[in-house]
């Protein structure tokens, strides 16, 4: 197995060399994580956002966490008449150390507006001040209110789909695993992009990514430890904390797991999809070339992420929508 770093770049078409050239080579230097947050925080506002379609409300909901902590779920309503519309849980991202709700709010209120669901994003604590198992308890109990506020909220509680992007996708099939072993809240669809799976970072693919620019194999060891207490890579870690590691995966809802093929989590995210689709659950698996981590957000417009979100909004569509 070639496990050596290799030149990012060098398998690049001119639209993603360019966005990547734009990223500074510090800002995933995790050294000091507050001052990490600023910067990547900085970035991130700096940054131009579609648009929040005038057609979607949103409000902000303060519930009580697993442990009494308040916690904030945040609604994307579509402004429309249809009785009981189906729900989609989104889970953010930022590697069990950065970002919040904000950072998803286009994408949320795209999907709200365009599919005609209720969307929910839940504003989980974050590592290392709050190590597993808090951010999941906390994606747990977003998820149990979305569900128990069902009709208040017009939504169809049968018909919930959760997801997430990167940490907040590996959360989400965290999340699905306990929902599924708790029995309180059955969900119908994993909308899984280029989760964080693996707390071991033993694959090929996540010695091959180093480059500073991208979340790669530094970045990632750092975040593990931050969630898991120092402990990433232990025998005792638990597939609800590291799916990965998951051993039982019958039962789960179906699953989208897509991912670029020059991500430092591709191997993990192939092996993960087989292994559901090992375990009898339908899985459809999406492996983009020429795609980075996070290239959909940073190149939206380039012709690899305009069909990756075809593909992930048809998806989405038919999990939530057909038959209804």
């Amino acid at each position: 197995m070639n496990t050596e770093p290799f030149d990012v770049s060098s398998r690049l078409d001119s639209e993603h060399l360019a966005a990547l050239n734009l990223l500074p080579s510090s800002l995933l230097d995790l050294t000091d994580l507050a001052e990490s947050r600023k910067r990547i925080n900085g970035r991130w506002a700096a940054m131009p956002k579609p648009e929040i379609p005038a057609s979607v409300s949103i409000v902000d909901h303060l519930v009580e966490g697993f442990d009494g902590h308040p916690l904030m779920v945040r609604l994307y309503k579509p402004d429309t008449e249809r009785p009981s519309s189906p729900g989609f849980y989104w889970v953010h991202g930022g590697g069990l150390i950065l970002g919040d709700v904000s950072n998803s709010d286009p994408w949320c209120a795209e999907v709200a507006c365009d599919l005609d669901v209720v969307v929910a994003s839940v504003e989980y604590r974050l590592a290392p001040e709050f190590p597993y198992p808090i951010p999941l308890e906390d994606c747990y109990a977003g998820l149990t209110w979305f569900f128990d506020h069902a009709t208040a909220t017009g939504m169809n509680g049968s018909r919930i789909a959760i997801g997430g992007s990167s940490a907040g996708a590996g959360l989400a099939a965290g999340l699905a695993m306990l929902a599924r072993d708790r029995g309180q809240v059955q969900t119908c669809f994993q909308f899984l992009r280029a989760p964080m799976l693996d707390d071991r970072n033993d694959t090929r693919s996540s010695y091959l990514i180093t480059d500073a620019r991208l979340w790669n194999r530094a970045a990632n060891q750092a975040a593990w430890n931050a969630y898991l207490g120092g402990k990433a890579g232990a025998s005792d870690i638990p597939a609800y904390a590291a799916a990965a590691r998951a051993t039982d995966l019958a039962g789960l809802p179906p699953a989208i797991i897509t991912v670029g093929d020059l991500d430092l989590f591709v191997d993990e995210d192939v092996a993960f999809a087989e292994g559901l689709l090992h375990a009898g659950v339908p899985t459809e698996l999406h492996v983009y070339p020429g795609a980075f981590h996070g290239s959909i957000g940073s190149v939206p417009d380039s012709d690899i992420s305009r069909r990756w979100k075809r593909d992930e909004f048809a998806a989405l569509d038919r999990a939530l929508n057909d038959g209804q």
